[in-house]
């Protein structure tokens, strides 16, 4: 079965909106795990838009599964998670104008940094994967530099409309995700994913663990955390 990472992110953007003490993403990543949830997933951005340093503080002491901390391969972030010590960090890209995470990682221009940073993680014993996008290239640099895993970008498969450009980008992770795992790498999957199009994601044989976020949060704004979650986990069965 795929295990489910549940991005608590939009819980704290609902509570930043008004700079209040609710909701916390604390109280959702309870729900969550309650609800069936395997990892928690949270992004401390250079900005702060939304997970706090508090959050993750909580989180740390809290999260009862896995937490993977989604972070920019800068100084200070990379110093926090040397000091918090998440269960696994999954590098990604990070611009401040951007609403979401754009998309993956370009290990090959960026090689050199990231080979360090993926060097200094593992060193703590932090297990590492790199949000990349599902091309041939991608999966030989990630290996090459280190890490233990890629998540590979779903977000072209997610806005596909048309069921000939739905295959194409479904074949474009298929065929990534076997490379990937042919050099030794875990494949997880992220970005875009929801209740409506998950199902073809199943298919791909290699697929470990799916990070969802927007998709489950907006579900829990109606039925509430823990229903939302154990949803996605039906579907992932």
């Amino acid at each position: 079965m795929i295990r489910l990472g549940v991005n608590v992110d939009h819980v704290a953007t609902i509570r930043q909106a008004r700079k209040a003490l609710e909701p916390d993403p604390v109280a959702a990543a309870v729900l969550a795990e309650l609800g069936g949830a395997d990892c928690i997933t949270i992004h401390l951005r250079e900005d702060r838009r939304h997970i706090q340093d508090r959050d993750l503080e909580i989180l740390r002491s809290t999260v009862r599964t896995r937490l993977n901390l989604e972070m920019a391969s800068s100084e200070e972030i990379i110093g926090i998670a040397l000091r918090v010590l998440p269960d696994q960090a999954t590098l990604v890209p990070e611009k401040r104008q951007e609403l979401t995470t754009e998309g993956g990682l370009d290990v090959m221009a960026n090689r050199n940094i990231l080979t360090k940073t993926v060097g200094r993680l593992r060193e703590a014993g932090i297990k590492v994967s790199l949000f990349v996008n599902p091309v041939p290239e991608a999966m030989k640099a990630s290996s090459e530099i280190g890490a233990d895993a890629v998540e590979l970008h779903t977000g072209s498969y997610a806005a596909a409309r048309k069921e000939r450009d739905l295959e194409a980008e479904l074949s474009k992770l298929r065929d990534a995700a076997k490379l990937a795992a042919d050099r030794g790498l875990a494949v997880l999957a992220g970005h875009g994913l929801s209740y409506t199009n998950i199902l073809p994601i199943k298919t791909i044989v290699e697929l470990e663990e799916v990070n969802i976020g927007h998709s489950i949060v907006s579900r829990a704004v109606l039925v509430g955390m823990e229903r939302a979650v154990r949803e996605m986990k039906e579907l992932l069965a």
